[in-house]
Parts: C-alpha cells; sequence; structure tokens
C-alpha cells in the first residue's frame, strides 16, 4: 500500500513538473540572427569597411544631393544614408563597446533633453520667457540651437528659395545658415527638422504625408526620405494624438505590450496623454532606445524575463538591466515582442529590434529603458527597417515592415 501511495505522489509530482515545463515553452517565438549580428559589429571596424567609407564619405560630403521625382505626381524622395557614412567610428572608438557606450551616453543625454523641453513647454514657459532678447542686427539675424547630445549650430537666421528637382521649388523657407557647427552632424550638409512646429520642412512646404526608412544602424546600406508618398498598403497604423501644448512631437495612440504572444499587464492610462499635455507616447526617430515610465517598463521587462531563463544572463550595460551572453550561439529563439495601438492593430518587432549586441563579444541585451518621465518614447532601434509613414493631412502613422 505505501508502496502504491509513493508510485502514485511521483507522478503526480513528474505530472506537475511537465505541465509547468510546457506551459512555460508554449509561447510565441523569434529567431534571433546572433552571427549575423556579431559580423555587423565586427564590419564596422574592418579595414575594408574603412577604406570604404573613406571613399564613400568623400563622395556623400562634396556630391550633389539626388532628389528622385514623379512627373505624374507632386511627390519626391531624397537618399539618407547612415551616420557612420560621415562619422566613421574607426576614428574615435576602438571597438564596438566603446562605440555602444559612446552612442548610449548621448541617446541618454538627448532623452534627458527632451523631456525637459516638454516640461518647460506644458507648464508654458516658452525660450522668448526665458531669454527676451532681439536677435537681429542690422537687418541680420541670428540663431544658436543646442541639441540633447551636445551638438549644437550657430549662424544666420535666412529665408531662401528652395528648389527640389524637377517637381519645383518652395519661396521664403526659412532655415540657418550655421557657421559653427560643432557635434556629431559635423561634416554633414544641414540638419532637416521633420517635426510638427511651423519651422519643420513638412509644415513650411505644406507636405501632406512624409516617410522615412531606418536601416540597421551598423548597416552600410542607403535608404530614403519621402515626401507626398503613398502610405504603403500593406502596414500597422495608428492614430496621431494632438498635444496643444506642444506640437514639435509626434504623439500616437499607443495602448499596450505582448511577449510571447500573451498581452502585458500594463495600465492603459501609462500610455494615456492627459489634458494638461502631460504623458503620452511619442515617435522619435532622434532617440535610439525606447523610454517606458517605470511600471510600465518593469512588466514588459519582468514578462520577457520569465520566459528567458533558460539562456545565460550576463547582467546590465549601462542604462540596459537585461542582457545575455549568446557567445556560443549562431542563432538563438527568443519571446516575440509586439506592440498595440488605439484601433486594434498590432506590430510585431523583429528579434534585431529589441535584442541587441552591445559588443563584438556576444553579449546583447533587451533594447528598452526606465524613464521617471510621464511621457514615453519610441526610439528608432525599434523602427529599424520600417518605412514610417506620417500622413499629416489624416493624423495617422503607418510602419510598412521590410519597406527600405
Amino acid at each position: 500500500m505505501a508502496e502504491t501511495q509513493n508510485c502514485i505522489l511521483y507522478s503526480f509530482i513528474f505530472s506537475l513538473l511537465f505541465t509547468s515545463w510546457c506551459c512555460a515553452t508554449n509561447f510565441k517565438t523569434n529567431t534571433l540572427d546572433v552571427s549575423g549580428s556579431i559580423h555587423s559589429t565586427l564590419n564596422l571596424f574592418s579595414l575594408q569597411t574603412q577604406q570604404q567609407l573613406e571613399l564613400d564619405e568623400e563622395v556623400t560630403v562634396k556630391g550633389k544631393p539626388s532628389f528622385s521625382t514623379s512627373s505624374s505626381s507632386p511627390s519626391f524622395s531624397v537618399e539618407i544614408h547612415p551616420r557612420v557614412f560621415i562619422h566613421a567610428p574607426h576614428r574615435s572608438h576602438k571597438d564596438y563597446k566603446s562605440l555602444t557606450h559612446s552612442r548610449l551616453a548621448r541617446d541618454s543625454a538627448r532623452v534627458n533633453w527632451l523631456f525637459a523641453a516638454s516640461e518647460l513647454a506644458i507648464r508654458g514657459i516658452t525660450r522668448s520667457t526665458l531669454k527676451p532678447v532681439s536677435a537681429c542686427r542690422d537687418g541680420t539675424c541670428l540663431y544658436q540651437v543646442s541639441y540633447g547630445d551636445g551638438s549644437y549650430t550657430v549662424g544666420d537666421f535666412v529665408t531662401e528659395t528652395v528648389s527640389f528637382g524637377s517637381s519645383g521649388s518652395v519661396p521664403k523657407v526659412a532655415l540657418g545658415c550655421g557657421h559653427d557647427n560643432e557635434g556629431l552632424f559635423v561634416g554633414a550638409a544641414g540638419l532637416l527638422g521633420l517635426g510638427g512646429g511651423r519651422l519643420s520642412l513638412p509644415s513650411q512646404i505644406e507636405a501632406t504625408s512624409f516617410s522615412y526608412c531606418l536601416v540597421d544602424r551598423d548597416s552600410l546600406k542607403s535608404s530614403t526620405l519621402e515626401f507626398n508618398s503613398a502610405r504603403p498598403s500593406y502596414s500597422v497604423t495608428a492614430p496621431i494624438l494632438k498635444n496643444n501644448k506642444l506640437n514639435t512631437f509626434y504623439y500616437v495612440g499607443l495602448t499596450g505590450f505582448s511577449v510571447g504572444g500573451q498581452p502585458v499587464s500594463i495600465p492603459p492610462a501609462l500610455f494615456s496623454l492627459d489634458d494638461s499635455g502631460s504623458g503620452g507616447v511619442i515617435v522619435d526617430s532622434g532617440t535610439a532606445i525606447t523610454r517606458l515610465p517605470t511600471q510600465a517598463y518593469d512588466s514588459l521587462r519582468d514578462a520577457f524575463t520569465r520566459l528567458t531563463q533558460h539562456l545565460k544572463s550576463a547582467g546590465g550595460v549601462a542604462l540596459f538591466d537585461t542582457c545575455y551572453d549568446f557567445s556560443s550561439m549562431t542563432s538563438v529563439k527568443v519571446p516575440t515582442v509586439a506592440m498595440h495601438f488605439a484601433g486594434g492593430q498590432t506590430l510585431d518587432l523583429p528579434a534585431k529590434n529589441y535584442l541587441i549586441p552591445v559588443d563584438s563579444s556576444g553579449t546583447f541585451c533587451f533594447a528598452f529603458a526606465q524613464t521617471t518621465s510621464s511621457m514615453s518614447i519610441i526610439g528608432n532601434v525599434q523602427q529599424q527597417g520600417t518605412r514610417v509613414h506620417f500622413d499629416i493631412a489624416k493624423a495617422q502613422v503607418a510602419f510598412s515592415q521590410n519597406n527600405c
């Protein structure tokens, strides 16, 4: 009798363990190409790439900008290149790990600047309130702009006729002619403002829409910035929300996340834009890592780590607190991560858009970070390889993957 009871007990325990294991592994997965990602990090610092970047930089900086236009449509496009074309990493960094730490430090500085600027705008504090002086003398106006990563530009504030190839020109476009440009855009022909403010290029040329596709940050390929082009038919859409206190940013109706195909328990209010102008979620091409309020981030991270307990942890790196050691792998299956938007549409992220290499030794980190601000930011790592289309006329943003 005792032997029978022991058998029943052991069978019961085994059944529980087996059921637990089955449930834990029954989730949606993506495959992360570990070896391909590591190869890209090494390729950035190879002699062949350095020589190619030297050549491409000469062509990009000295050559004239090219425009692709259509005779039957007012749309036009401009070729865009990764930052490495004008700021080759091997010149200032010894390896990919050093480059990553530098990128993350700049990104944190930019995010702090964004949050500070938004807080001032919400409080109704403008630049004229802080420094009510004229920048114009003897018919010449000056400008000075500082950016969150420490870059700045100083020069003449002018109006000029801007032409776009054979598609025509726009008179009296306000722009800055920089005489002292310091920071990451040194070597570039200029900086193009795409925000919602009155002085952005889309606003001044009265564009009805624009779109861009950002190639992987370690890629040497180029893509396009398009104006007034049609939205791709196969895309995930989200409403653009209006913040009456701040018109520079593009706010979207994000409602939540799912991990491994299961919704993450996050109060929707954490992503809401309130009447005071606080909170909300913006899409920003200049911020690298997506930022979420602490409660939302903790829930997302915990949902991910619960399904990756079998993977080797590598501790934290800089602003990342969840990293893995994939040094012994060529590829690995990981839980899916998806964003959900108002209207019921879902954007499934590729694995490389949420697990990124931070060195060339196989350390990958979960590419989200927490913030104490109530405002969330969808960064460019999550946008890589996706055409992001801003329909200004219809107040809608569309995400179309694999469309660079």
